[in-house]
């Protein structure tokens, strides 16, 4: 089995080992100790990583995110962590569908703003 040093986890996916230190605080990862004390991160631990990161980037919290991988844990068919994720993949959607809505709305009345805008000074340059 293959095992990786945090720096060098931490130099795969771009981040500080201390982000990789946290993620373990919190309960995210699990790596074992070798006898001298040092993280053995294995193939599972890079995968659970991929999966955090995924995660952040689709605006899922910690707290969710947590609850996904660790379902792997209780569930290695994997059928519990793909309910729990396309649960929460459905109110991310609904959640992106509404900010979307949102901005579209505030983009709508920039523009009205700006007409009116160029209308006055139109107004003010031919006087």
């Amino acid at each position: 089995m293959s095992h990786y040093s945090i720096s060098e986890l931490a130099a795969q996916f771009n981040v500080s080992t201390r982000t990789i230190r946290y993620y373990e605080e919190v309960g995210l990862l699990q790596p074992k100790r070798n006898k001298s004390g040092h993280r053995q991160f294995t193939k599972k631990e890079m995968t659970q990583l991929q999966l955090i990161f995924r995660g952040k980037k689709y605006g899922f919290n910690l707290e969710e995110i947590k609850e996904m991988v660790l379902l792997f844990e209780e569930d290695p068919t994997g059928k519990e962590q793909l309910k729990r994720t396309i649960e929460y993949g459905e109110d991310k959607i609904h959640e992106v569908s509404k900010r979307i809505q949102e901005l579209e709305q505030m983009k709508n009345e920039m523009e009205q703003f700006l007409q009116v805008f160029h209308d006055e000074l139109n107004q003010l340059e031919e006087e």
